[in-house]
């Protein structure tokens, strides 16, 4: 946490926690689903969920919607990474590291190309 010296200081630290909040919760054309259940916090989760978060904020993007789930049934894959691009049917990851998690913002969220070896299926 940033030392806060001045009314300045806290403004400029209350702007970006609002901007981080709103990648998290706002509204867009793309939804990244990361599952936060108990196995999928034991996997590394975490990391994933903030590796998305700073390639999102690195590239500036504003129309992704992330946002966590729980338990999404298929511990052995954790951490799990959902994509839904628009109206396209939604796309499961397993085994979601922080590089593979940036490979999926870069290929499938950016490009619309569907990682295939990391794709695993839920339905």
């Amino acid at each position: 946490m940033p030392r806060i010296k001045s009314l300045e200081d806290l403004q400029r630290v209350r702007e970006e926690a609002l901007q981080k909040r709103q990648q998290k919760t706002g509204t867009g054309n793309v939804q990244v689903i990361v599952g936060m259940g108990t196995p999928g916090i034991a996997a590394g989760a975490r990391d994933t969920m903030k590796a998305i978060l700073e390639f999102i904020e690195k590239n500036n993007l504003s129309h992704i919607h992330v946002h966590q789930t729980g338990n999404v049934g298929f511990d052995s894959f954790e951490p799990i990474v959902q994509i839904v691009r628009g109206e396209d049917q939604k796309i499961s990851y397993g085994s979601v590291t922080p590089a593979i998690a940036r490979r999926i913002m870069d290929e499938h969220v950016l490009a619309g190309t569907i990682v295939s070896e990391h794709q695993i299926e839920t339905q």
